[in-house]
């Protein structure tokens, strides 16, 4: 099991206290540091189950820059999210926590991480 956290965030950090509660076992990934590549977005989108636009982070700073909330929200438009998601890491919705089992979920919440746990 890996997370991505950025440890300035709350949301990260009580995820990480619950997998330390539970006794995971897992691996943190700063993703601000080790920034992941359009092919690792990729593939933590299809283990979500979700678009690029779901993950994406639309109030910080970044993305109003790049106009992130007018961008079409289509098939054709996805790699343009996953780039930009790709150049600015910190549009990424945190805490993900990929499970063992090969799907994913945005540990957020309590529930969100004891699902990951139960996979």
């Amino acid at each position: 099991m890996e997370i991505w956290i950025n440890p300035a965030c709350s949301k990260c950090r009580s995820a990480m206290t619950l997998l330390d509660a539970e006794g995971a076992d897992y691996t943190v990934r700063r993703y601000l540091e080790d920034v992941p590549s359009e092919d690792e977005i990729r593939g933590v989108l299809e283990r979500l189950g979700l678009e690029p636009w779901d993950i994406t982070r639309t109030q910080e700073a970044a993305a109003k820059e790049l106009g992130l909330k007018e961008w079409p929200r289509d098939a054709g438009s996805r790699d343009r999210w996953v780039k930009a998601l790709a150049e600015h890491p910190k549009l990424i919705q945190r805490p993900i926590i990929t499970a063992d089992d090969g799907t994913a979920v945005v540990g957020r919440t309590d529930e969100a991480v004891r699902d990951a746990l139960s996979r």
